[in-house]
């Protein structure tokens, strides 16, 4: 049970996202959904509450864009002045192939949502983690990253830009992150653990161009081969409450269970170089 606990979800209002927040309600935990859409997300806890019956005070909607680090600054400020405690963080939202666009402080989209704006989340939140100790932070990657490179000389994709290739390496950077984080944060009470949750049917794939006569073969093939959100969201669950991962760090699941990854994505030198470019990127200044 997660009775007294409070996790925040990013990215809760669909998907893999708002089946983990459900998820950790109906074990009685309290959610914060940190979401860049105010009505989707409050509609969202709405519909949370009638299908579990919980007590609707375990549900909280925050705004938060992670393509804004200003954003990510109020969020933090606000979750740290209004918040005793905060026992998981989970880094779920993320951007999926889209077009090449930036954020508003010049970022990649991808690499700056799914990676650099977790990454300064994080940062500003480990101080409330580390009080709140023992906690977790759970970051959602994908298998897609063993397609993804780091390449310092090009980050921001100005020489060019592949919106797969875009997508792998911010799942990458997600792995590195943990890596780095985890070897960071031992002996602090504060575990991080990553996961790969397979392919689920979400919207994330809404850039993705489906021939329109395919469509309906795509649909029922993608029924009968991708994981629901709800099944999608296990392994966040079990991360974010199971006893089972008590003081276990640095590792990445897939259905419950811990991997073996690539070398690239346990690479302690790319990581920890990775680590000292972000900080520059979002402006942490030690």
């Amino acid at each position: 049970m997660m009775t007294g606990k409070t996790v925040i979800v990013t990215g809760g209002s669909s998907g893999i996202g708002r089946a983990t927040a459900a998820g950790i309600v109906r074990l009685q935990g309290r959610v914060i959904l940190a979401c860049r859409d105010r009505s989707r997300a409050e509609e969202a806890a709405r519909d949370i509450r009638q299908q579990s019956g919980v007590d609707g005070a375990l549900l909280v909607v925050k705004q938060l864009e992670l393509s804004s680090l200003t954003s990510v600054r109020t969020f933090c400020r606000d979750v740290i002045q209004e918040e005793p405690r905060l026992d998981v963080l989970i880094n779920n939202a993320g951007v999926y192939q889209c077009p090449y666009t930036r954020t508003e402080d010049g970022f990649e989209m991808q690499f700056g949502v799914n990676h650099l704006g977790h990454f300064l989340l994080t940062h500003l939140l480990l101080n409330l983690l580390k009080a709140s100790a023992p906690s977790r932070v759970v970051v959602v990657s994908s298998k897609l990253y063993k397609h993804g490179h780091i390449n310092f000389e090009d980050l921001n994709s100005e020489q060019s830009y592949d919106k797969a290739f875009a997508y792998s390496r911010s799942k990458l950077a997600n792995l590195l992150f943990t890596d780095e984080l985890a070897r960071r944060l031992e002996g602090s009470g504060v575990s991080v653990n990553a996961l790969t949750p397979g392919i689920v049917r979400t919207n994330l794939g809404r850039h993705v161009h489906v021939p329109v006569l395919a469509k309906p073969l795509f649909d029922l093939i993608s029924w009968g081969l991708f994981k629901s959100p709800e099944e999608g969201a296990q392994t966040s669950v079990y991360l974010a409450c199971s006893p089972d991962v008590d003081g276990v760090q640095g590792k990445c699941f897939a259905d419950c269970k811990p991997q073996v990854l690539l070398g690239k994505a346990t690479d302690q030198e790319v990581a920890s170089k990775l680590w000292d470019i972000s900080e520059v990127m979002v402006g942490i200044t030690m």
